[in-house]
């Protein structure tokens, strides 16, 4: 499984430019998962519901499961945060693992950078970024620069730099 991060600060484009991204390296045949870090308590259940109560009720794990999909939700309150690592292995094998955050962790990333954000670029002190997808043209690197709105050329770098070209 190729696993390349889309990195960058907050309100970047990188969810944007993942749901562009997905559908494009679907469309080239190859299969695609997503992995996404949350900075914040989330809840993909909801109160009153079943599973939410079984949690509530102390459960360590609920999977929920329907026709159309199923969910697994492991409660981590007394343990620390999983690694990037350790939640990938919990994955199914796919083509492309995306991962959208998790920016300290030490994978291949290609890093966001929006003409209306001025934070302190990402590349100039982590080695992990392989290239810089941006709408600017004042970006001085030696990284491969990608054009942020040609979805197209972005899904093309990922494909060659994970080797699927041939595919």
């Amino acid at each position: 499984m190729e696993v390349i991060g889309i990195s960058g600060w907050s309100g970047n484009g990188k969810t944007t430019l993942l749901e562009n991204l997905i559908p494009a390296l679907i469309d080239k045949g190859f299969s695609v998962s997503t992995l996404k870090h949350a900075h914040h308590k989330f809840d993909v259940d909801h109160p009153g519901k079943d599973s939410f109560r079984h949690r509530e009720a102390g459960a360590k794990e609920v999977l929920i499961s329907s026709k159309t999909r199923w969910a697994l939700m492991s409660e981590n309150i007394d343990d620390d945060e999983l690694s990037v690592t350790e939640l990938i292995e919990k994955m199914s094998p796919v083509d492309i693992l995306l991962i959208e955050g998790f920016k300290k962790e030490d994978f291949r990333k290609i890093e966001i950078i929006r003409n209306d954000n001025d934070t302190e670029p990402l590349y100039k002190s982590d080695p992990t970024v392989i290239a810089v997808a941006t709408d600017r043209n004042d970006i001085k690197t030696e990284l491969p620069l990608l054009d942020l709105n040609d979805v197209s050329a972005i899904a093309a770098f990922i494909i060659m730099t994970c080797g699927l070209e041939d595919r």
